[in-house]
């Protein structure tokens, strides 16, 4: 029976005084050992007790104590070792020599290892291929092929470590043709029969250009090991197809091949990826079953996988069962904790963290900083956390300082991102271009500019970024000479103009009103690449023109897989236009690619928000209840789908469901619950809530909260009350607040309290014609019609326009849009055919046309005649004859819906028995068999 390792050095450790030839076999057979078992520190431990006793090694012993040397970038070591030798016949041997330049290689010190190769006369392959290997590991591909060339001149044949490194050489470089050639190579050698590592390189290669081709090698792959299977997994995995990767796993295990650590933590994170708890717990026993529960490594993934999975819980018993924590793992659990938003948790962990000796690293600060961006007591947090930094030892740490300076940047609070900047010591180009970004986005275009002029006084060379940071204070058409002064300064410094930079000038000509230009840069770009294609669509959403963005992904998906981005911009189009089929469409697309695309709690959320403000709060509502996770996006979203449809106990049942899940609530969610409470009538709820969020949950009121209560107040006929409010509050009300009253007074004809409103508007917003036309409606349904032609004189006279009112509905895919009166769609004899014999069906069974709601003083029959052609009766009239029968009737309306409108859309849903759903800019109607989900309370 052969002794164990650890007797057999007892053994010989306790031998009496031997001969020095028998003192070297004892020194020898250790170090083999320690090799044996791949401890190097315990090798280069031995090899100096060796030196310290006089005894020195031989050729054999040599090379292992070198190789112990590279592992540990041992260069001192090595080097001496090297000067001792120099002298002496071990410098001309070929092992020790080789032994040298893997040694240099190893340590990055390509130049030394180039100068020994050269001092080798007799170099057989095993040399060359060290010197080969050892360019192509430091990154001198060129270099390393060039070497190669050499090789074969001087009639030295290349075997299977050659070729790996070549091949991974010309995948760095890109060069597909010379890849295909070592390829050729290998078949005409028989190198793929005997050595495992040549098919897993060039499957590895393969994976740069085209997966199919490196999976189809993979599959003809006879010899195959754990790398082998590796490669694919990873190159699946990195291809975002992490599905596949998963699938592929489970073949290895199947045909019998044990998985290694590097396995192990590529398939926890594509559980990760794709959402899967029940596959990443059978992991986590695969993981305990191969013994890699231990490595912290292991741990980090699993903890990371069940929190995105939305089981929080494992990650805690994960971590807290973990006899060992390094930094890396108390960092998942804050980043976690403030993923879901629990701030509260994230700062005790830290807190315990302290009190337990460890020390934090950039990292905890930034995940920290990062969490306190959407919280209303963001700022107060993070300076309470900067002034921690202060007093920690990494106070001067430029990473923590650029940090700091994009935190206050977020929080838009310039005079601490100022204050930063000038602690940082040595502010680089990232420092500057942070800076130069919050101050273009919060309108400081002087103060943007000036600082781009000190930067390059400073000898700071503007990067792309630079560029791509103050060309955002170009954000409108009267900034549009600076912004082609930017692009010509581009030009004439020759700066690279990289996708994102493109990406960014496109951005800044279509924020200019110069769509042709944009487009001309977009199309003539030859290197298009995800960024490209997801900024144009990016702009025209916020140009306002979602059917262009709609267009431009048809077209995109056809060049460029989209990502997570792309859907979430695509769907903001959809529910700009209300535009539900195609927001089904996306849905569709996006669980048909849900191997690339995987789980993600924000495109999750998107969809539940797109269905929501699209009508559809059912599928909103599988969504939410069918989230692995949910965060507090999620439940304002929810809380904010209910209250537009005016289900607001549904609303105040989410915000409690919420709040019993452990979820803290936030700014957002408190405006989308007051809405909710002001949209449905429930006063006291509403005010209980207003009061709950400053006393129980700190927040501080913002105007949206103040402008949701008076709207609150306004809309329950509290008109009194409401102006009280507004005359307490503890900040000037802006004009939101004061427009909710003036709402109010319409819907209660109190005109003498509207004047009054209407003057504090005046003074906020000069040049809002809305408010104008706001009051005049006023007017207008109380009769005071020479008020009415008074502010009608005063929009004419200063200049100001009055917002069309726009109705449109979309039927198989076609956006059809209809203004008050409109005769220009292409069945317009229909439509008003259709109509008209509605209005003859609806007036029998009682319909009486609401003439309150015409605003021109005329005779009853033109009134009748203006209100028969509103936008909302011919989109429904449009509906009716286009969509096929039994569907709803989708319309959505950019102004408030009319009263005449809304009694009319009840009267035509009994009439057809047709549900008819109607978003106005407000909230949504659903009309259905005579009756509307308002409650007739809007």
């Amino acid at each position: 029976m052969e002794a164990s390792p650890t007797l057999n050095l007892q053994k010989l450790a306790l031998l009496p005084k031997q001969s020095p030839t028998q003192d070297f076999k004892r020194w020898n057979s250790i170090i083999k050992h320690h090799t044996k078992l791949k401890d190097d520190q315990a090798i280069l431990k031995t090899y100096t007790q060796m030196e310290a006793q006089g005894i020195y090694a031989d050729s054999t012993m040599l090379p292992l104590v070198l190789k112990a040397c590279g592992k540990l970038q041992a260069i001192e070591k090595g080097k001496k070792i090297h000067d001792e030798i120099r002298d002496t016949d071990f410098v001309n041997d070929v092992r020790v020599q080789t032994a040298l330049v893997d040694f240099y290689c190893k340590c990055g010190l390509i130049d030394d290892a180039r100068y020994v190769f050269d001092e080798i006369t007799e170099r057989d392959l095993v040399c060359w291929n060290a010197m080969v290997c050892g360019f192509v590991g430091c990154g001198c591909y060129e270099e390393g092929v060039r070497l190669v060339r050499e090789m074969e001149r001087e009639k030295v044949r290349p075997n299977s470590v050659t070729v790996v490194a070549l091949v991974s050489a010309f995948g760095k470089l890109g060069d597909l043709m010379s890849g295909k050639e070592a390829h050729g190579y290998c078949l005409r050698n028989g190198l793929f029969d005997w050595n495992a590592h040549v098919g897993t390189a060039l499957v590895g290669f393969y994976s740069r250009f085209d997966v199919k081709v490196a999976r189809d090698l993979f599959e003809m792959t006879d010899l195959r090991n754990v790398v082998s299977w590796n490669a694919m997994i990873s190159v699946y995995f990195d291809a975002g197809e992490s599905w596949r990767a998963l699938e592929l796993f489970e073949r290895m295990v199947m045909d019998g091949f044990r998985c290694d650590f590097v396995t192990m933590l590529m398939v926890i994170q594509a559980c990760s990826e794709v959402g899967s708890l029940e596959l990443g717990m059978q992991v986590h026993q695969l993981a305990i079953k191969y013994g890699f529960i231990n490595d912290l490594f292991i741990v980090n993934a699993l903890l990371n996988m069940y929190g995105k999975n939305g089981s929080l819980g494992s990650s805690l018993e994960l971590f807290e069962s973990a006899p060992t924590k390094d930094i890396a793992l108390w960092n998942s659990m804050l980043c976690l904790y403030a993923e879901i938003g629990s701030l509260e948790k994230a700062m005790a962990l830290f807190i315990r963290m302290r009190l337990e000796g460890i020390l934090e690293d950039e990292r905890t600060i930034a995940i920290l900083l990062s969490s306190f961006e959407d919280l209303d007591n963001g700022l107060r947090n993070g300076r309470s956390l900067h002034g921690h930094v202060l007093k920690s030892a990494i106070e001067n740490n430029k990473c923590i300082g650029n940090a700091l300076l994009g935190m206050y940047a977020k929080q838009n609070s310039i005079q601490d991102a100022f204050q930063v900047f000038d602690d940082v010591e040595d502010s680089d180009v990232v420092s500057w271009n942070t800076l130069i970004l919050a101050l273009a986005r919060n309108g400081l275009r002087a103060q943007a500019w000036e600082l781009f002029g000190m930067m390059q006084q400073w000898d700071i060379n503007p990067n792309t970024h630079t560029i791509i940071s103050i060309i955002a204070a170009c954000d409108d058409e009267s900034f549009l000479n600076i912004g082609r002064s930017i692009h010509c300064y581009v030009i004439k410094h020759d700066i690279e103009i990289n996708p994102s930079l493109n990406s960014a000038l496109t951005e800044m000509y279509m924020n200019c009103n110069n769509e042709l230009t944009a487009l001309n840069l977009f199309e003539s770009f030859p290197d298009k690449d995800l960024i490209s294609w997801n900024s144009f669509i990016a702009s025209y959403v916020k140009n306002n023109q979602p059917h262009k963005a709609l267009l431009l992904f048809r077209r995109m998906i056809t060049q460029v897989n989209p990502n997570l981005v792309t859907i979430i911009n695509v769907l903001s189009s959809c529910t700009y236009m209300v535009n539900l089929p195609e927001g089904k469409c996306l849905h569709a697309y996006t669980i048909r690619r849900n191997s690339s695309l995987g789980f993600d709690l924000s495109l999750a959320n998107a969809f539940l928000s797109m269905y929501a403000r699209c009508g559809s709060i059912q599928y909103s509502e599988r969504i939410f209840n069918g989230l692995p996770r949910k965060n507090v996006v999620s439940w304002n979203a929810m809380i904010d789908g209910y209250g537009m449809h005016g289900r607001g106990y549904e609303a105040m049942l989410a915000f409690s469901e919420m709040l019993e899940d452990g979820m803290e609530p936030n700014g957002i969610t408190f405006v989308s619950a007051l809405s909710a409470c002001s949209h449905s009538g429930l006063v006291p709820k509403g005010l209980q809530l207003f009061d709950s969020m400053v006393q129980d949950f700190c927040i501080t009121p913002e105007l949206a909260h103040y402008g949701c209560v008076v709207d609150l107040l306004g809309r329950a006929g509290c008109l009194s009350e409401a102006r009280e409010f507004i005359s307490s509050m503890p900040i000037p009300p802006d004009a939101s607040v004061w427009r909710a009253l003036l709402s109010a007074c319409r819907v209660y004809s109190e005109t003498k309290l509207a004047k009054t409103v209407f003057e504090k508007l005046i003074e906020l917003e000069p040049t809002n014609a809305g408010n104008y036309v706001l009051l005049s409606n006023i007017y207008a349904a109380a009769g005071l019609w020479s008020e009415v032609s008074k502010l009608r004189m005063q929009i004419e006279e200063n200049g100001l326009k009055k917002p069309p009112g726009k109705s449109w509905i979309i039927v198989r895919s076609t956006v059809h849009s209809f203004t008050a009166g409109d005769k220009s769609h292409p069945q317009s004899n229909k439509i008003h055919a259709e109509l008209g014999s509605l209005l003859s069906c609806i007036k029998k069974v009682g319909y009486v046309p609401d003439l309150r709601w015409v605003l021109h003083e005329e005779e009853d029959e033109e009134k009748i005649k203006r209100l028969f052609s509103h936008s909302e009766k011919l989109a429904v009239a449009f509906g009716l004859i286009s969509a096929s029968g039994g569907t709803p009737i989708s319309i959505a309306k950019n102004l408030r819906v009319c009263g005449d409108c809304h009694e009319f859309c009840k009267y035509v849903s009994k009439l057809v028995g047709r549900e008819i759903v109607l978003r106005d800019c407000s909230r949504f109607h659903h009309f259905v068999n005579g009756h509307c989900s308002c409650k007739d309370y809007w």
